[in-house]
């Protein structure tokens, strides 16, 4: 899992007194077909009834944290292409890129199939 530059930008600014930043209301995660990079570049699933999840996270504890809940991803009308890396934004469309990272196997995921990550199963760890 990497920090995205936005979300890196943002931390040093608010930690050490530069600019202050809020949380956003929710949080999204998106799939996408290749690594989005720390810039925030890649290439990310559309059509096909995608759409961004809001995501629910515990409360962080030694530095980690982890979804509470099962985030599920269907096509419908087509296929997603071959899903390889994950993002976590702070808005359903646009926005900015916090996390990102790949998944622990690339899926395939054609009209009908769904790419489940169950609760817990998406861990953001800071070191």
């Amino acid at each position: 899992m990497a920090k995205s530059n936005y979300l890196e930008n943002k931390v040093l600014d608010h930690f050490l007194g530069t600019a202050s930043t809020s949380a956003p209301s929710n949080v999204y995660v998106g799939l996408f077909t290749s690594n989005p990079t720390d810039a925030g570049s890649g290439t990310e699933v559309s059509g096909n009834g995608y759409a961004r999840k809001v995501a629910a996270f515990s409360a962080a504890s030694s530095g980690a944290t982890s979804n509470s809940s099962a985030i599920e991803f269907t096509a419908s009308g087509g296929s997603f292409g071959t899903v390889t890396h994950f993002g976590v934004f702070d808005a359903s469309s646009s926005g900015n890129l916090l996390y990102h990272g790949a998944l622990t196997a690339s899926k395939v995921i054609a009209d009908t199939d769904t790419l489940k990550i169950s609760a817990t199963g998406l861990s953001i760890t800071e070191t």
